[in-house]
Order: C-alpha cells, then sequence, then structure tokens
C-alpha cells in the first residue's frame, strides 16, 4: 500500500483552486465479472467486500434465462416457477450490501427458440421472464435485454427488426408493468461490426425503423486496435462505437431516439502479461481507465460506466482486463479504480486535475500528493471532494511534475501521474 505525508513546506510552490464536481448527471462507475461473484475464491460476503474496497458503486449482472428456466414454466410470471439458484443468491446479496445492480437479461431456454442454443432469439415467453424477474427482484431498478445483438456470437440471427420485436420491446412493456420505477435499456451493441454481424450504427438505425422501445441505450465501448486510447481512435469513420468516439455515439443516441441516457455497459484493456497479442501494459491499463472515466464525465448524456472484469480469466483464451490477475494479485488498475485521477488540462504554468474518491458516500477528504526526492508531499493542504466524491483542481506545477491522489479514509494513493 502506498504512504503519504502531509507538509505546508510545498504550500507555496503550488497555487491551488479546488471546486468539488458532478459526474456527468450522476454518471455511476462499476464493474462486472458474473463468474467471479458467483464462483470466485472465498466466500460471497468477501467477494462483495472487495467490491466496497474498490468503491463500486454498481454491478453489472447477468440473470441467465436459459439458466434459471431449463423447463418451460406452468405460470412464466410468477418468480416462484423459476430456479433462481446462484443467480438469486448474488443479486440478493448484492441488495443486502448496499451495491446497485444493473441485471441483464439473456440467454433463451431451447424450449422458448425452438431447439436453438442460448444465444437464439426467443420466439416466446421473454416478456413474461422478465415480468417475473422484476417481482423476483424489486430492488432492481435497471435493466439491459439482451447482450451484443449485433453479433452472431450472442445472437442467432443477426437482426434488429426480431431483437426489437422478440426481445426489446416485450422486455420493456413487462418491466414497467411491474414498476414505473424501472428503466431498460436497449442495444447493448458491441462496437464494431464482425463477419457475421453488423455494425452498430447499422443495428441502432435498424432497432429505430423497427421501433424499439427503451429508456436508455446500452453500448459496449471496448478499443478495437492496438493504440486505441480512450480518447484516439484507431479509424474514425470506420463505423466503430468505441470510448475514443464517446461524442458520436452520444449524437447518435440523440439522431434515432433523443435524449435518452446512454450507458456504457461493459469496457476494459487487457493488460501485457499475460496477454502479449492484445495487452498494454499495466501501467497503461491504469492510467486508461482514469482517462476513460474522466472522458464520461464531460460528456453529458452518459450516466454509466462498467468496467470488466474484476480478476482476470486463467486462460490466456479468454479475457484479461481486470484489477487483479488470475491469481488475485492487485495491479494498478486496483488503486485507479478506486481513486481515479487525470489531468485535464495545461494553461501556462497550471495543470488542471480531475479525480474522484470511489469508496466512501457523500464529500470525502483527499490531497493532491507531489513526489519530492524520495518523498510524497501535500500540495495545499486536505480539501473535500464534492457528494459524488468527484473534484476537479488546479494546481501551479511544472511539467514533468509526479503527482498522486492520497485518500486519508482508506490510506491509499492512486498510480502517480506526470504532468504535461
Amino acid at each position: 500500500m502506498f504512504r503519504g505525508v502531509g507538509a505546508v513546506v510545498l504550500a507555496a510552490l503550488a497555487l491551488v483552486v479546488a471546486a468539488p464536481a458532478q459526474a456527468s448527471h450522476g454518471a455511476e462507475f462499476g464493474i462486472q465479472d458474473d463468474a467471479w461473484l458467483m464462483y470466485g475464491p472465498g466466500t460471497l460476503p468477501q467477494r462483495l467486500t472487495t467490491l466496497e474496497n474498490l468503491g463500486v458503486g454498481v454491478v453489472r449482472f447477468t440473470l441467465r434465462w436459459d439458466q434459471v428456466a431449463a423447463q418451460k414454466p406452468a405460470n412464466q410470471r410468477s418468480p416462484s416457477a423459476y430456479d433462481w439458484g446462484a443467480y438469486g443468491d448474488v443479486l440478493d446479496a448484492l441488495h443486502a450490501q448496499g451495491i446497485r445492480t444493473l441485471v441483464t437479461l439473456y440467454g433463451s431456454p431451447r424450449w422458448a427458440n425452438g431447439g436453438g442454443s442460448p444465444a437464439s432469439l426467443p420466439s416466446t415467453g421473454f416478456g413474461d421472464f422478465a415480468y417475473a424477474a422484476a417481482l423476483r427482484f424489486p430492488w432492481v431498478h435497471m435493466w439491459t435485454a439482451w447482450n451484443e445483438p449485433n453479433s452472431r456470437t450472442f445472437s442467432v440471427p443477426v437482426s434488429p427488426s426480431l431483437y426489437v420485436q422478440r426481445v426489446l420491446n416485450p422486455a420493456f412493456a413487462s418491466l414497467h408493468e411491474a414498476s414505473a420505477a424501472n428503466r431498460v435499456a436497449g442495444g447493448v451493441t458491441s462496437p464494431r461490426k464482425t463477419p457475421s454481424g453488423m455494425s452498430p450504427l447499422a443495428f441502432m438505425q435498424g432497432m429505430y425503423t423497427a421501433h424499439a422501445r427503451l429508456d436508455a441505450y446500452a453500448q459496449n465501448p471496448y478499443p478495437v486496435g492496438r493504440g486505441e486510447t480512450p480518447t484516439h481512435a484507431t479509424c474514425s469513420t470506420c463505423g466503430y462505437f468505441t470510448m475514443a468516439l464517446l461524442p458520436t455515439i452520444r449524437a447518435d443516441v440523440t439522431r434515432y431516439f433523443g435524449a435518452k441516457p446512454l450507458w456504457l455497459t461493459e469496457y476494459g484493456y487487457q493488460t501485457n502479461p499475460p496477454d502479449r497479442l492484445l495487452g498494454v501494459s499495466y501501467a497503461l491499463q491504469a492510467a486508461y481507465l482514469g482517462q476513460a472515466d474522466l472522458r464520461v464525465w464531460q460528456q453529458s448524456g452518459v450516466t454509466v460506466l462498467i468496467h470488466f472484469l474484476v480478476r482476470d480469466e486463467p486462460s490466456i483464451g479468454g479475457w484479461q482486463s481486470g484489477p487483479f490477475t488470475a491469481g488475485g494479485v492487485a495491479k494498478p488498475a486496483y488503486h485507479a479504480f478506486a481513486l481515479p485521477f487525470v489531468q485535464i488540462s495545461r494553461h501556462g504554468a497550471s495543470a488542471a486535475l480531475w479525480g474522484q474518491v470511489r469508496p466512501g458516500a457523500g464529500p470525502r477528504a483527499y490531497v493532491v500528493q507531489r513526489l519530492v526526492g524520495s518523498a510524497w508531499r501535500a500540495v495545499g493542504g486536505t480539501a473535500k471532494t464534492g457528494a459524488g466524491g468527484t473534484f476537479t483542481r488546479t494546481v501551479a506545477l511544472p511539467r514533468g511534475a509526479r503527482v498522486r491522489l492520497w485518500a486519508p479514509s482508506i490510506g491509499w494513493a492512486s498510480p502517480p501521474l506526470t504532468l504535461s
């Protein structure tokens, strides 16, 4: 763990202007790792404590229809007709811990899709399942219908009209019937066209033509090429929907669905090690995490960002974008998730900084520290964040200065940041 000491000796070296700031329309930052939540190491309460230590505000969790209703229920709208099993255990525990949940309804049983795979779009029953789920978990009010239906990996066939007809609109109607507080996001599209799929823009246009009903649009804005960062796209004219093109996504959502919120429901950078083909360094993963958070905070109309995963999958063919390695060792991204800290801009001798203290509630104490020799020294003393834990701050420090964010309440510091 990082340790820091405060000192007044540097107070005269920095002009500090601190102003609490709210995230973009109350943006929530969360995480998803279904397998780790359900079957990870330790007990479920221990895993939820890990999420609390990270300051996770919302968890995205997939509720598999095919797993809880392998046989056709006699009364498909009754919660008691389903075997919720480990899915119910996780959702109940998240609720008891006070962690908000965004539930993705996915996976059709064979009896609902003509004997196909879980990716096969159902011909019946999805709305009834959504209604039963809403009654079983009445504290859940954020829902998405399906996952990446513009990709054949998750949807057979890839058809925006069938997706709207068989999945999205039935879920929307049933979830709103169950509770007026429910909000339903459609789309949940992957960032680019696959050989057997559709581009997210083309799929969005098809949803609009099919008269999609939704409260928000969901997008998984993963990077799609080596060298892509949260602010620099590898191709700006390829029809991609990535974090680097966030204003474009926001504009297209507005064009087809008006001022509906945009939820970013799955995002992350894999690391090298272990992924030598697609991974970035641990330091870059941590830096990109904070840069993506800042981008969301700056973009109006974006209200959710979900990072994926918690712990790297052990197989190299899996996904390695967690703040923990497959062996459970914390990467720098662990501290970057809890304490994102980014330079916004530079104006002459001053640098504008943005950060967030995620663990805790209400205004939180924080200290900006500068590295002087081998010691970290406070810049301007302790300050308070806004109610959501975020702040902006301007410091008179030169290019090349090494700074970090220290949170006294948790005894952690963010990864160091070199000012440009």
